[in-house]
């Protein structure tokens, strides 16, 4: 049955997917009139020698190139300002991001602040990016934050010590080459992060207030590959049949997000990344089946739907069962994938836990979209289950 909810889909970026593809870099370069390239780039990609497949389609194009790798793992503000006066001074005029979303998220505000001026501070917030930005392609090297289909740059201020994004249209990156080859070395770690954040972009979409039959399509499909796959590649990083179902699922959680948004996991993992510089992806898997069992009944019938995709069983069950049966199989799949179990193992102070959740609920968009809307106290005590790991469905 069509829904009779409104809604608006944009989706400008031209997609290139497929091992290989890399190859494609400096035609795409061209195809947007770029004549000398901002290169925005994960330091880890030089250790790695990824680096040396993304600049080699540029070198034999003989398309000169600026690279720009003191990118930090939590961007602040100050990384994409700089990036600017220097992609300014260099004379560039299509920028490139390569790796994960940080570098890919400091391109975005590079290319608006390129032909917008000011300083990225200017633009936090919503449709305040009045110009196009110069010519972006992404090159994402994981699978997890799907930022290269996404309006949305997030950065920590260093002022406040907050952390949030800039959103507009003008930031959707005009081009994407996903290849899986440029993500096998990513190590079990990392590759756990992202997979789960990419995982909770695609199930807070699907449980969204704002989802819809288009965002429900992508959200179901990336959820599959994600949870399907993720155990696989952590286990074999060379699995490239594995790498590419969640490359292409990390894609499809990006889109999911982009036309619904994302929850409460998103608005809570923020403080633990401005405050503690905890990553992005691994404050999200820590948090995920906490919220989503806090969540069960803002949406009982998607919940219990989705256990079965998760690999439950839940014939013969209540809705009520098998919605528990999701809790159950994320904090399964987060053991599989080495996610530590609660806040306590990644050192977060107990004592601020409750300004932790006062900044979460300031993070408003993400919180509206939520399926239950929560008070102070109840983000204090999903904050405080988590530290303790205590669950009422998964023991």
């Amino acid at each position: 049955m069509i829904q009779t909810q409104s809604f608006t889909v944009t989706q400008p970026t031209r997609i290139q997917f497929g091992v290989g593809c890399i190859n494609n870099l400096a035609k795409t370069v061209q195809d947007f009139n770029g004549s000398k390239v901002f290169l925005v780039m994960d330091p880890a990609l030089i250790k790695t020698g990824i680096a040396n497949q993304i600049t080699a389609p540029l070198d034999n194009a003989g398309l000169p190139y600026f690279v720009y790798d003191t990118i930090d793992p939590e961007p602040g503000l100050k990384l994409a300002d700089k990036g600017y006066k220097l992609a300014k001074s260099n004379g560039c005029d299509c920028v490139i991001g390569a790796g994960g979303g940080s570098a890919m998220d400091v391109a975005k505000a590079v290319a608006i602040l390129l032909t917008n001026g000011g300083k990225a501070a200017d633009y936090l917030g919503l449709d305040k990016i009045t110009k196009p930005g110069a010519p972006k392609i992404m090159v994402p090297t994981s699978a997890g934050t799907g930022a290269e289909v996404t309006f949305t740059a997030v950065f920590i201020n260093e002022k406040t010590g907050s952390k949030g994004g800039m959103n507009g249209a003008p930031l959707y990156p005009e081009a994407a080459i996903l290849d899986p080859m440029l993500t096998l070395s990513l190590p079990p770690k990392v590759t756990a992060y992202t997979g789960i954040d990419a995982l909770t972009h695609a199930l807070e979409a699907y449980t969204s207030t704002q989802a819809h039959t288009i965002s429900e399509m992508y959200s179901l499909e990336a959820i599959k590959l994600i949870s399907r796959n993720l155990p696989k590649a952590y286990a074999n990083g060379s699995n490239l049949e594995a790498r590419s179902a969640l490359l292409m699922g990390s894609l499809l959680g990006g889109k999911a997000l982009a036309t619904a948004g994302v929850g409460l996991v998103h608005a809570m993992a923020y403080p633990m990344g401005g405050m503690f510089g905890i990553a992005h992806g691994l404050a999200n898997a820590i948090l995920l089946p906490y919220v989503i069992e806090y969540n069960l009944i803002g949406n009982m019938e998607k919940f219990a739907s989705l256990a079965a995709i998760l690999g439950k069983k839940t014939t013969d069950m209540t809705t009520r069962e098998a919605a528990e049966r999701c809790v159950e199989a994320l904090f399964e799949l987060n053991a599989d994938v080495g996610i530590p179990g609660t806040l306590q193992d990644i050192d977060i102070p107990v004592e601020q836990l409750p300004e932790m959740a006062r900044i979460a609920l300031t993070v408003t968009r993400p919180v509206e979209n939520n399926p239950r809307q929560p008070t102070l106290d109840d983000v204090i005590n999903i904050y405080q289950m988590a530290y303790e790991g205590n669950s009422a469905i998964f023991y």
